[in-house]
């Protein structure tokens, strides 16, 4: 069956759909989380202690911060398996119905998408930057930068492991939370604002403008996504958002896995809001404007 006018959100609503099954889902992505989080961390510990690698502050033999800034992004990452085989397993559909309406990444769109958010996070980060200095907050220009070894080294490790870890979260929330909801509201609205809620929940409680803020970038990228049809242009966001703060933060020597989006002040905040929605402005003009469909192609099982 085509998927002409299957929306993205409607996706999971098979023809072997039960009511049930998305909350089966949810629960084995969530026990699988469990075990796969377990998994890699005895595993990054284990290697530590063979490797006599000196205790941290908590007791435990580490790596070092970078290694274990590391080890957070790729706990986050498995949960892109996890996504896909939840999908397989607990509704018996393709799990690249994840992916888009096409059932699968439709790379093409992807590449188009990336350059879009890489310059959309420079703006954001440059009139935060900005915002803060002409309020009087600390912008965290004055460090000292750390030297082209660690930052080199830095920015490797994280072209390694941050566009997994963010693809881990669309697929999760974008994906897989949206399309659940989405089986039981036929308009995309409900299922858009509860995953948006849920990302920020996610992130932890910082700031009322951090929480705000990541509510605001799970609404527009869930829009962005049903409204392309996949989860490209959220990907390509959530990714560039990441990979790039990250990068600036290494060079100052400002890595952390203990600070979050939700930490975020109402500088930062301000200046996100307009670029976001001006991402999904251009991104919908670019979509509009593609010359063709991007690789559709007929996907077994989907209805209305």
């Amino acid at each position: 069956m085509s998927t002409t006018g299957t929306p993205y959100h409607r996706l999971a609503l098979t023809p072997t759909h039960r009511w049930w099954r998305p909350l089966l889902g949810t629960f084995f992505i969530l026990a699988t989380g469990v075990v796969a989080f377990l998994v890699t961390f005895f595993v990054y510990a284990g290697a530590a202690e063979l490797t006599g690698q000196p205790d941290g502050a908590d007791g435990m033999p580490t790596f070092g911060p970078l290694a274990e800034l590391a080890l957070g992004f790729v706990s986050l990452a498995v949960l892109l398996p996890v996504v896909l085989l939840a999908a397989r397993l607990t509704q018996a559909r393709p799990a690249g119905t994840l992916s888009s309406v096409d059932g699968r990444i439709r790379w093409r769109w992807l590449m188009i998408c990336l350059p879009v958010a890489a310059v959309a996070i420079i703006v954001f980060m440059t009139g935060g930057t900005a915002l803060a200095v002409l309020t009087g907050e600390e912008s965290g220009l004055d460090v000292p930068l750390v030297g082209w070894a660690p930052f080199l080294t830095s920015t490797a490790v994280l072209f390694l492991v941050v566009p997994f870890q963010a693809a881990a979260e669309e697929y999760l929330c974008r994906g897989w939370l949206l399309q659940a909801v989405g089986t039981w509201f036929r308009g995309p609205w409900v299922p858009i604002v509860f995953q948006a809620l849920v990302f920020a929940a996610l992130h932890g409680w910082g700031t009322p403008f951090g929480f705000f803020d990541l509510a605001v970038f799970g609404v527009i990228a869930g829009w962005v996504t049903v409204r392309t049809g996949g989860l490209e242009a959220a990907i390509a966001l959530h990714v560039m958002n990441n990979l790039l703060s990250s990068i600036v933060a290494g060079a100052f020597g400002q890595l952390t896995i203990d600070e979050t989006a939700a930490d975020m002040p109402w500088q930062m905040a301000a200046a996100d809001l307009p670029v976001l929605l001006g991402f999904a402005a251009v991104i919908t003009w670019l979509w509009r404007r593609r010359p063709a469909p991007m690789d559709s192609r007929e996907l077994v099982g989907s209805v209305h």
